[in-house]
């Protein structure tokens, strides 16, 4: 079972990871770490307005969270604010509530149905989505204080 989870795909998502530079200017950085496995993403975030417009990342994790930052990566820019939570609930329902992936854009997601059975990975999938969520939060809460 562990072979299902560790398949082709997650490794040679988790081998060529995109953007992994961290941004000199971002808007917001978050770091997510998983005290289980030491996993830890760190995300650099540029957004106008609701639309993220840069990206960039630092990923020390095993080939679970390489791979989540993968798929992040190639998918975060040009993506709105409540696009990137939904992806967050839709990884976190695919873990732990048996949910289907979505198709289109994020269909990707579908390689982490295997980690399903396997709850000590979860918290390292996880990272990078969580990382994000953060990010953006940071970003929305400065702008609200600023036009306070």
């Amino acid at each position: 079972m562990l072979d299902d989870v560790y398949n082709k795909r997650i490794l040679a998502l988790a081998a060529n990871i995109p953007l992994l530079q961290r941004l000199p200017s971002p808007d917001a950085t978050a770091r997510a770490h998983s005290k289980l496995c030491g996993s830890t993403v760190t995300v650099d975030v540029t957004m106008a307005g609701d639309v993220v417009t840069g990206f960039g990342h630092e990923v020390k994790a095993c080939a679970l969270g390489q791979a989540s930052s993968s798929i992040m990566a190639r998918h975060i820019v040009g993506s709105t604010a409540q696009e990137l939570r939904q992806v967050r609930e839709q990884a976190r329902a695919i873990l732990k509530e048996n949910a289907e992936p979505p198709q289109g854009k994020w269909a990707d997601l579908a390689v982490l149905v295997p980690v399903r059975d396997f709850k000590a990975r979860h918290a390292s999938t996880m990272l990078t989505f969580d990382a994000v969520v953060d990010a953006i939060d940071q970003i929305e809460t400065r702008r609200r204080e600023a036009a306070a």
